[in-house]
């Protein structure tokens, strides 16, 4: 057995394993059958928007229309359309977002100005493509009962069969690399996932943890800010909300391929061990049983990798709100899925909405040594910057048991968050205590 057969056997049993997970899901968000009382039930909603005219319209009025809802929050993240003008005659709160500081990523800014504005101790967020369902935002509120951080995964619109089946291929990369969606066990800090189109969390806490700011250069800001909760004991929570939530993402396959190909890698959250597992996974267990089938030189294994993606793309169906052929088709495209997760891998793009972002100084692996560099911010304002002084990551954690993890600091944490971001300490945020600001 050549070597590439072997290791194409040890990324077909990783695989196997992730997807065994499944079994033991968490069932999916659901709308609270009894009205959540009062205190629990109000809500904020921040909405960080730049140039989403054309998107928002859908998402506020299907916020300002639930009743759990008791105020929406509009960053106008200095957008160039009608944004703003939008937002403000439909009814909801228009923050004027201002540049951001030295070090920040747009939205994370955005997002750090609308928590700071927020009225309410729950605290939703929302990318504008999102399409709330009656129900979610109570849903949101009981399960932060449970958890200190929640994110949801939708359903996905997705018209016409090449978007379809190019999306359905990019989502199969994030499952063969870690599971699917709603594990009944945390996986590890530095595994932990989320979806930032729709995240909740408790306002005292998060301002309390500077969260926001520990990422604020991560252009994958979603699996940033639960690696890094979670690394200082958050109970952090993704689940299944498809029933309760629909995101219309890309206009295209093109649209696919550039902005989620942009950030399919995590590269800048993952260590360049993990990197080069995540990789090889992909390819010789979703990508070369396919080119081989196609060169008519398939192995026993191929056929049984094959097998089960076509099985998944079965499974996936639903996370679609009408999934058609391109579903199905989709493991035809998983060799150009590799190709597209390698290049953002070994070129990152740090650009976006006609912004251009330098590298990240942030580190938000956990048990790594971290120092606190600040610079210069808009308008004098303090942002400090977390470097890494520690080693890579690597695949020699694979070991680590799942879990919630409750080591780390749990002493003061950073900050009140009122300093517009400012990082005053270099400890990683601790689980807020379960009645903190209720």
């Amino acid at each position: 057995m050549g070597i590439l057969n072997v290791l194409q056997a040890a990324a077909a049993v990783a695989v196997a394993a992730r997807l065994a997970r499944g079994r033991r899901r968490l069932p999916p968000l659901a709308a609270p059958r009894t009205p959540a009382p009062t205190a629990t039930a109000r809500v904020s909603v921040v909405i960080p928007a730049r140039d989403e005219e054309a998107r928002l319209g859908p998402c506020l009025s299907a916020a300002l229309a639930d009743p759990a809802v008791t105020e929406v929050i509009v960053v106008d993240d200095e957008s160039r359309d009608g944004t703003a003008r939008l937002a403000a005659g439909l009814g909801a709160r228009v923050v004027a977002g201002t540049p951001p500081p030295e070090g920040w990523i747009g939205k994370q800014w955005a997002v750090q100005q609308g928590i700071e504005a927020a009225g309410n101790e729950v605290v939703v967020t929302l990318d504008a493509d999102a399409r709330p369902s009656p129900g979610l935002f109570g849903a949101l509120a009981a399960a932060l009962e449970e958890y200190d951080l929640v994110s949801v995964g939708p359903r996905f619109v997705c018209e016409g069969v090449a978007e379809q089946a190019l999306h359905a291929s990019f989502l199969t990369t994030l499952v063969y690399r870690f599971g699917p969606i709603g594990p009944s066990a945390p996986p590890a800090p530095h595994r932990a996932v989320a979806n930032g189109q729709c995240l909740a969390f408790r306002r005292t806490a998060m301002l309390d943890a500077d969260g926001f700011a520990r990422v604020r250069g991560n252009m994958a800001d979603d699996v940033a800010l639960a690696r890094i909760l979670a690394a200082g004991g958050w109970a952090v929570g993704f689940l299944d909300g498809g029933g309760l939530l629909e995101v219309d993402m890309h206009d295209s396959a093109g649209g696919v391929w550039r902005e989620w190909g942009r950030s399919l890698s995590l590269r800048d959250v993952t260590g360049p061990g993990w990197q080069a597992a995540d990789l090889g996974v992909v390819w010789l267990a979703q990508a070369l049983p396919v080119l081989r089938l196609v060169t008519g030189r398939p192995t026993r294994l191929d056929l049984g990798l094959l097998t089960v993606r076509f099985l998944l793309a079965g499974a996936l169906r639903g996370s679609y709100t009408r999934p058609g052929p391109g579903v199905l088709l989709s493991p035809l495209l998983d060799p150009v899925a590799a190709l597209r997760l390698t290049q953002a891998t070994l070129r990152p793009v740090r650009h976006w909405r006609g912004r251009t972002y330098p590298a990240s100084t942030t580190d938000v692996r956990p048990g790594r040594a971290r120092t606190e560099t600040p610079s210069g911010g808009a308008g004098g304002t303090a942002v400090g910057a977390v470097t890494d002084a520690g080693s890579a990551g690597s695949a020699g954690t694979a070991g680590a048991e799942p879990g919630r993890v409750t080591g780390g600091p749990r002493s003061a944490t950073a900050g009140t968050g009122t300093s517009r971001g400012r990082v005053t300490t270099n400890e990683w945020p601790s689980r807020p205590g379960r009645n903190a600001g209720r």
